[in-house]
């Protein structure tokens, strides 16, 4: 907590937010790749059927 605090008195609010932010949607976008890629595997099979 205290290294957050310092980071937001030294380099501003909306940097930490964005880092914050960034870091929390780049797990969910890996989920969701991989969703896509599964339901593309799983369209793929029912069209060669």
């Amino acid at each position: 907590m205290n290294e957050l605090l310092g980071l937001v008195s030294n380099v501003g609010f909306p940097i930490v937010l964005s880092i914050y932010l960034l870091t929390r949607i780049e797990e969910k976008l890996e989920n969701l790749t991989q969703s896509i890629n599964k339901l593309n595997n799983v369209i793929s099979r029912i069209e060669t059927k």
